[in-house]
C-alpha cells in the first residue's frame, strides 16, 4: 500500500561494533578497581564505546531530549485523566520551563527539542519550529476508525526520518526520546498487545496522570475494540501505524529506526517510546542494540515491550509523569559510567619472563 517500505531498514542498520566493545571490555579489565565492582556502569560504558566504535569511551556532551506531542482521537472517550485535546498545554510547561523535563534538562545541560506531529490546537499557540512538522491535526478514535490514512503515516514515517538525521548532522551524540501527548498509553498498550499476541487487559495501565478504575475499564475496552482493527494488518507496519498509531508514534518510530542507521544511541522513556521500540524491532531486529530503556514506568505495556526487546530497564523510581523524564534522569548514569570507563587509571600489565 505505501512506497515507503520499512523492511529496508533491516539491511541498513548494523549492530554496535562487537570488536570495538572486547576491546573495551579488556580495558576495563585492567583498570585500577576491581572488575564487577562497578555493577552496571561497566556495561553501559562498553555499550556507549560500541556505539561510538571508540575505545576509551568518548564523554557524552551534545545529549537531546526529542519529544513528540500530538492527541489522540481515542482520549475522547475519557481514558486519560487529562482532557482530549490538550497536549499543547504540556507543550507550552515544557516551553516555558515549567515541566520536570524542562527542569532536569536545564540542570542536564541538554537541549531540548519539541515537534508537534498532530497536536489538536491551533498552530498559532505555540511557536512555528514546534508547530512546521505538523502531520495533521489530532487523530483518530482507534476503536472505531484508522488514526491516519496511509500517506499520513508515510509522511509522519518520513518526517521522523529527517529529524533523526538532523540531530546526527548538528552532533547530537545522545537522545533521550520521550512524548508529550494525551490518549498515548492507549495507542501504545494497543501496538504492543497487537504486536505480543496478548490480551487488552495485560497491557492496560493507568497512565501518566493515574485514572480511576471506571476510566480504567473505558480504557481496557477501547483497547480490546481497536485490537480488532490492528489484528488484520500485523504483516505492515505502516498500515498497522494508520490503523491504530498516530503521527507522533509514526514519527517516533521512523525516527528510531534512522537513529539506528545513523548510529545514534537512544534513551526510551515510558510505554509510548516502547511501543514505538517495538514496531521498529518489526522491522530490523537489530535496531534495539542502539537503545537503552531508561526506567520503569510501571506501565505493564512497558514491561511487556521490554522484554521482547530484551532491554532492561536502568532505573525504577516509580516516576509516571512521562516527558522524558524517567529516561533524562538515567542519562547521568550514562555519563557517569562513560567517565569512569575512560578517567580512571589503567594498571600496567606485568612482562612475563
Amino acid at each position: 500500500m505505501s512506497r515507503l517500505n520499512l523492511d529496508d531498514f533491516s539491511d541498513l542498520i548494523e549492530r554496535p561494533d562487537a570488536g570495538v566493545r572486547r576491546d573495551a571490555e579488556e580495558r576495563r579489565d585492567r583498570l585500577a578497581v576491581p572488575p564487577g565492582s562497578l555493577g552496571r556502569l561497566d556495561e553501559l560504558a562498553e555499550w556507549l564505546a560500541a556505539a561510538q566504535a571508540a575505545v576509551p569511551v568518548k564523554p557524552v556532551e551534545h545529549p537531546r531530549v526529542v519529544l513528540f506531542a500530538a492527541d489522540h482521537g481515542v482520549a475522547s472517550l475519557g481514558v486519560s485523566a487529562r482532557a482530549a485535546g490538550s497536549a499543547h498545554e504540556l507543550v507550552r510547561k515544557v516551553l516555558d520551563g515549567e515541566s520536570p523535563v524542562a527542569v532536569l534538562a536545564r540542570r542536564l545541560g541538554a537541549g531540548v527539542r519539541i515537534v508537534d506531529a498532530g497536536l489538536d490546537c491551533e498552530p498559532e499557540l505555540l511557536p512555528e519550529e514546534v508547530v512546521r512538522h505538523r502531520v495533521r491535526r489530532g487523530s483518530g478514535r482507534i476503536d472505531v476508525e484508522n488514526a491516519l490514512t496511509a500517506e499520513e503515516a508515510e509522511a509522519a514515517l518520513r518526517m521522523g526520518i529527517a529529524l533523526a538525521d538532523e540531530e546526527a548532522d548538528a552532533g547530537t551524540d545522545l537522545v533521550v526520546l520521550g512524548d508529550l501527548s494525551v490518549g498515548g498509553t492507549t495507542v501504545a498498550a494497543t501496538l504492543i498487545a497487537a504486536l505480543c499476541g496478548t490480551d487488552a487487559s495485560v497491557v492496560t495501565g493507568r497512565g501518566g496522570a493515574p485514572i480511576d478504575d471506571l476510566a480504567w475499564m473505558r480504557k481496557c475496552a477501547a483497547i480490546r475494540d481497536a485490537l480488532r482493527r490492528a489484528r488484520p494488518v500485523l504483516g505492515d507496519q505502516v498500515e498497522l501505524l494508520a490503523a491504530v498509531g498516530g503521527a507522533d508514534v509514526a514519527a517516533m518510530t521512523g525516527f528510531l529506526l534512522q537513529c539506528a542507521v545513523r548510529r545514534t544511541p537512544v534513551i526510551l522513556d515510558g510505554v509510548v517510546s516502547a511501543a514505538c521500540a517495538l514496531v521498529a524491532q518489526r522491522a530490523a531486529f537489530r535496531a534495539p542494540d542502539w537503545w537503552l530503556a531508561g526506567q520503569a514506568s510501571g506501565e505493564p505495556g512497558q514491561s511487556k515491550a521490554l522484554d521482547r526487546m530484551a532491554l532492561n530497564p536502568l532505573l525504577d523510581h516509580g516516576v509516571t509523569v512521562g516527558e522524558g523524564t524517567g529516561a533524562l534522569l538515567a542519562l547521568p548514569l550514562v555519563q557517569a559510567a562513560a567517565a569512569l570507563a575512560a578517567e580512571l587509571p589503567v594498571r600496567e600489565v606485568e612482562e612475563t619472563h
